[in-house]
């Protein structure tokens, strides 16, 4: 047995987590609360002055349990890299968005590489977690780790890919409970690592051959629901021009005990991975001369579907004598998904931006997210969804189906209402309400 899977076992490790956003946090916090000692790393000075004052800023995590672990000295968090001489593991969590052209910018991936390799030393567990196109740990993480290090992958460190199963907002999986995949470069690699998430989380771990078959892999999680999506997004269109509701013919559909599974229409995709994840895996594919053909179409769809949002809206403003253009239209909700408030790729945002493009004059009310930014566009919630707000609107939109919203009072009050959530689907026969 290793010294270092020794250690692990006994709870002697000391544990590192590069980042700390919506994947590091939560990981950090179930390592301490697993008995290690933990140290976070994050470039952003206000999360480290945040976490060491025992503040939480992550849905997922509570409160009290950050507040225990750092008073009892089991978690705290640095900008300074130097500690990671300290640590016997570390696992990078750091953003992996695309950039301008929507090419994967794993900048932040490679810094904090850099910056571990600085002070890797023997006998050393590094695991990538964050998001990315296969290849990615082998091809860019351990030359850098070996070139600046001057160890050997396998012999004097370990690495190991295992991606992050991060689902903002879900009350039955969380980071403790959710299933884990490792894949490492060696099969000692592998063991280390997996050897690492058994003694934090209470979830199974699979062991895959290598850190590439890993990265596939979550490509495909988030793939095969991007298809599915785009799917029900294309077929709510034609339903659309048919006079038939996708909601009803999905609800018939799911009749079936087997060979089918629900995905349902919206105004688009948001978050951290569905709508990023497919380009990953069709830049790194042009390398070998392969079209995606099926992804990429998929993804055509929607990320057109906030565009189709507005052209409903606009025939439904026409149908009732006004124009789009000054048309006062209020957006329910521009978190990515009901009752949180992570607003990340939020098609609510792509939703506001056209409208704007249109001479739409737009407010939102979201009762999680009081103000965003995104590029040049910023802007406040409504503190309240009241009586005059809503009658004061020519059209509601819901783009988010918050369920701490009174939709009952927003069909009773609001002039104009287009559902993209069927959330007031026993509404519906208002004629006042319209359904994508």
């Amino acid at each position: 047995m290793s010294g270092l899977k020794e250690k692990i076992l006994n709870k002697k490790a000391v544990l590192g987590v590069c980042g700390l956003g919506y994947v590091g946090l939560p990981l950090a916090v179930e390592k301490a609360k697993a008995g290690f000692s933990v140290i976070g790393f994050d470039v952003q000075k206000e999360k480290i002055d945040l976490v060491n004052s025992g503040k939480n800023y992550i849905g997922d995590v509570v409160d009290n349990d950050l507040d225990k672990l750092v008073k009892d000295g089991k978690l705290k968090a640095t900008t300074d890299f130097k500690d990671v001489c300290n640590c016997d593991c570390i696992c990078i969590c750091v953003p992996t968005p695309l950039d301008i052209h929507q090419e994967p910018d794993i900048s932040y991936v490679k810094s904090s590489t850099e910056e571990i390799a600085k002070y890797l030393h023997k006998d050393m567990l590094v695991v990538l977690e964050s998001t990315t196109y296969p290849g990615t740990t082998e091809e860019l993480i351990k030359p850098i780790l070996e070139n600046t290090s001057g160890l050997k992958c396998g012999v004097d460190f370990y690495l190991a890919f295992s991606p992050e199963r991060v689902d903002p907002g879900n009350l039955i999986y969380k980071t403790k409970n959710t299933p884990k995949v490792v894949g490492g470069c060696t099969p000692e690699c592998t063991d280390i690592a997996a050897t690492m998430y058994e003694c934090v989380l209470e979830a199974p771990i699979h062991r895959v051959s290598s850190p590439a078959i890993a990265e596939m892999e979550k490509i495909l999680e988030n793939t095969y629901r991007n298809i599915n999506i785009g799917l029900i997004n294309e077929l709510a269109r034609l339903c659309h021009k048919m006079g038939i509701s996708i909601w009803e013919v999905i609800d018939a559909a799911k009749s079936k005990p087997y060979g089918f599974q629900a995905f349902y229409p919206g105004p688009g995709l948001g978050g951290h991975c569905i709508p990023l994840d497919p380009y990953y895996l069709t830049w790194k594919a042009r390398e070998y001369g392969f079209h995606t053909t099926l992804i990429e179409n998929s993804m055509i769809i929607n990320d057109s579907q906030p565009a189709y949002v507005v052209e409903r809206t606009m025939h439904i403003l026409n149908k009732y004598k006004k124009a789009i253009n000054g048309a006062k239209v209020l957006i329910l909700g521009v978190a990515y998904k009901q009752d949180i408030d992570d607003f990340r790729e939020s098609p609510a945002i792509r939703v506001i931006e056209e409208l704007i493009k249109v001479g739409a004059d737009i407010s939102y009310y979201d009762p999680y997210v009081s103000r965003f930014k995104k590029g040049n566009l910023s802007m406040t919630s409504e503190k309240e969804l009241t009586k005059d707000l809503l009658s004061s609107k020519d059209i509601v939109i819901v783009t988010t189906a918050h369920t701490n919203v009174d939709y009952k009072f927003v069909a009773e009050n609001a002039k104009l209402v287009f559902d993209t959530k069927n959330i007031m689907k026993d509404l519906n026969k208002n004629e006042r309400i319209h359904v994508l």
